[in-house]
């Protein structure tokens, strides 16, 4: 039986864009299972929404690494698709938006690794990155003990994200690096930030997107798909 965390819309396969009406998919899969096509897919949007914030920071973009690393066995993915089912004028190759996440440790500390969350420029604001955020703790809180936390990395240059991740209930984490004073006076500044979320966290005002009577699957359905790929 699925848990669901107070304040955050239910776990859910299908979600109704507030503006457009459009119907969209939500799908949980690993990312053995997702296949080359949703992979170079997300790969995609990663290029279009972060390679800039990449290039000016110490990571630097580098294709081949951001591939391979989001090949690992160990990460699920949460895509968002056009439902072509319900909108025969939906692109079936278009990928809307998708979230990546694995269950991982941190300083010996079992938690949920944010890996990647991006969205089409036509699904911002729109409520669906925290419907997103929200099913990262879902995930979290039905790992059960000693999970208690999904933690995210964010570049110090992307101010818009940090503003939403902190709107969503996110403070800047105990293992996140600190500008200091190295050996010969130079300064080190980091380019990035480490963010937390506590499982059960309250989120800031009502999480918007469309109306959770629609699209969710029962708590049982999804209890069983949350066990076969995040637990499996």
């Amino acid at each position: 039986m699925l848990i669901s965390v107070p304040g955050l819309q239910p776990w859910r396969t299908s979600w109704t864009h507030p503006k457009t009406g459009r119907d969209y998919t939500i799908k949980l899969c690993r990312s053995a299972t997702a296949g080359d096509a949703v992979l170079d897919a997300c790969y995609d949007l990663v290029e279009q929404t972060s390679r800039r914030d990449y290039e000016a920071s110490t990571a630097k973009w580098r294709p081949a690494e951001k591939r391979n690393e989001m090949r690992e066995a160990d990460l699920r993915y949460i895509v968002v698709r056009e439902d072509v089912e319900k909108d025969k004028y939906a692109d079936k190759d278009r990928l809307a938006a998708f979230t990546s996440l694995m269950p991982t440790h941190e300083e010996g500390h079992a938690v949920v690794y944010c890996y990647e969350i991006h969205l089409q420029p036509d699904l911002q604001s729109t409520g669906m990155g925290a419907l997103l955020l929200g099913f990262q703790s879902i995930v979290a809180s039905n790992l059960g003990p000693p999970v208690s936390k999904v933690m995210l990395t964010c570049f110090v240059s992307n101010t818009h994200a940090l503003a939403f991740y902190r709107k969503q209930g996110f403070v800047t984490d105990a293992t996140s690096p600190e500008a200091r004073t190295l050996r010969g006076g130079k300064k080190f500044v980091p380019d990035y930030m480490i963010l937390s979320r506590g499982v059960g966290a309250k989120v800031e005002g009502p999480v918007e997107g469309a109306d959770d009577r629609k699209g969710r699957e029962s708590s049982q359905a999804a209890g069983k798909a949350l066990n076969e790929t995040a637990t499996g």
